[in-house]
């Protein structure tokens, strides 16, 4: 007998049972990742719709200035129309340089090389083993004090780097070419108001300090001249003057006047103007592509609602993909998975629900409590789904006209939700209804329903796999008994014959 064979073909019936199983879980896999990714299209859809909540959507502004000088942006809450200005200063950072080379005639300095090392090439003495302090101010007044070594190891890079990386809000660098320090802010204009510090500047050096002053050359002033003049560059505010008329400074190159944000690039002649006015293209770009994602999820979710169910076409087992070419199970499959959320009640209620957001009136104080009014209303197609149709033109009047209603149209309330606050609810009942079918890739397969039908179909699985490999454990006793009883019969039938001949 072949025994193989025998047993093989008995445990194909014994395992139709559990192919209906996997076969079964299969299923509910499929229709848990359908389930996810239809609340993947509402988070997507929810993105949008914090836009459509904002007041800076349908408030986005145009900004124009009648010269290169001053350019500007604006926010939301900026007026519109003609701003006028001059520019009269701009605001620089300080700064300062050695008043003298570093290294004496015909040396070479290595600033990477150790201080001790360079003595003999610098034109100046170097004191090892003293300090320095060095003062900047911030703009409320306060003070910026920081206290440094120098040490005979250090290069001078070394110390030119921890004052770079110091709060002092500085930069400082040795430039071989010209071989001086230059030391300047990392900001503009003039936080240092009492000439009496350091003559008003902006860095400020300890005056009995050697190796600033004498090794690197960089000095508060000088008096040669017998008075005292600011060695510092730079460090001044901007200054401008608007509407003819208020005179304004500020400490860097920007300020923020009425939501209207001013750059400064060079000074003026004369006056020059900044217009602002409503955005109405950007704003309409924004609602058009909510709605066209609004439709793209209706016509998805009325699609998986309404697909056909082909119950001849259950899913393949392992064995079945085995005996198929991937073209065939790629055609197999797309029918198997169809119909999976057909006529189901969540997704159903959700697009019901979506359709009244859209079409109940707004109740609020602006001067829009219908979409039609704007341009927005329902495809007359039943067929497709409860789609939404666009009137640009309609669109564009209404934000020109009055943009603040637009948005309380779509905002609205906690109160008195609009329409886009409406969807965000509907949308949160809908996922939170989901989860508790589907769950989410982040959570345990018992925390839902159909992770619990894996589960249960896993154990079961786990059980009747265990019960096969008794089974076939029995065949494979009872045909080896049977074999052997074949055998000694045959055995026992060749004897006779021998004895009779």
């Amino acid at each position: 007998m072949d025994i193989d064979k025998l047993v093989s073909d008995l445990m194909r019936a014994e395992r139709i049972p559990m192919d209906k199983m996997e076969q079964d879980r299969e299923w509910l896999t499929w229709k848990r990742d359908s389930y996810r990714d239809v609340n993947k299209q509402m988070s997507e859809l929810d993105d949008l719709i914090l836009d459509m909540k904002l007041e800076r959507t349908y408030n986005q502004k145009d900004v124009t200035s009648s010269s290169s000088a001053v350019s500007a942006t604006a926010n939301a809450t900026a007026g519109n129309g003609n701003y006028t200005l001059s520019v009269e200063q701009l605001a620089t950072s300080a700064y300062n340089y050695s008043d003298t080379t570093l290294t004496k005639d015909g040396a070479t300095f290595d600033p990477d090389a150790a201080l001790n090392d360079q003595q003999a090439n610098l034109k100046n003495a170097l004191n090892i083993g003293s300090s320095f302090q060095i003062t900047t101010y911030n703009a409320d007044g306060t003070k910026n004090e920081e206290t440094f070594e120098v040490n005979g190891t250090d290069s001078l890079n070394d110390i030119l780097k921890r004052i770079s990386d110091s709060d002092l809000g500085v930069r400082a660098f040795y430039d071989k070419s010209a071989d001086k320090v230059m030391i300047e802010r990392t900001v503009t204009g003039n936080f240092n108001q009492d000439e009496n510090e350091f003559l008003g500047a902006e860095i400020g050096f300890d005056g009995d300090d050697h190796f600033l002053s004498t090794t690197l050359g960089l000095k508060n002033g000088d008096n040669s001249s017998g008075t005292w003049q600011l060695n510092e560059k730079g460090g001044q505010d901007a200054k401008f003057t608007y509407n003819n008329g208020l005179e304004i400074t500020s400490h860097s190159n920007n300020y923020t006047l009425n939501g209207v944000n001013f750059t400064f690039n060079e000074v003026t002649t004369g006056n020059i103007s900044v217009n602002v006015n409503n955005n109405v293209d950007a704003a309409v770009d924004k609602i058009v592509e909510f709605v066209d994602k609004y439709n793209k999820v209706i016509e998805d979710f009325q699609g998986k609602t309404e697909e056909k169910r082909f119950r001849d076409f259950p899913p393949l087992t392992e064995k079945q993909k085995e005996d198929m070419e991937e073209r065939e199970i790629e055609l197999w499959e797309e029918k198997a998975k169809s119909g999976m959320l057909r006529n189901d009640s969540v997704i159903q209620s959700a697009l019901s629900t979506m359709r009244r957001d859209w079409y109940t009136p707004v109740d609020n104080s602006g001067a829009f409590s219908m979409m039609s009014e704007l341009g927005i209303t329902t495809s007359a197609n039943y067929r497709d789904g409860g789609e939404l149709l666009i009137d640009e033109d309609k669109l564009r009047g209404a934000l020109r006209d009055d943009t603040e209603s637009v948005h309380q149209l779509f905002a609205g309330t906690e109160e008195q939700p609009g329409v886009a606050r409406r969807l965000e609810r509907t949308i949160e009942s809908t996922v939170r209804s989901i989860e508790e079918k589907a769950g989410k890739s982040t959570t345990v397969d018992n925390s839902f329903l159909l992770g619990r039908q894996i589960e249960d179909l896993n154990k079961e699985m786990d059980d009747f796999q265990d019960r096969l490999v008794q089974i076939e454990d029995r065949y494979w006793r009872e045909f080896g008994a049977m074999e052997k009883a074949i055998q000694q019969m045959n055995q026992q039938s060749a004897y006779i014959m021998q004895n009779f001949f």
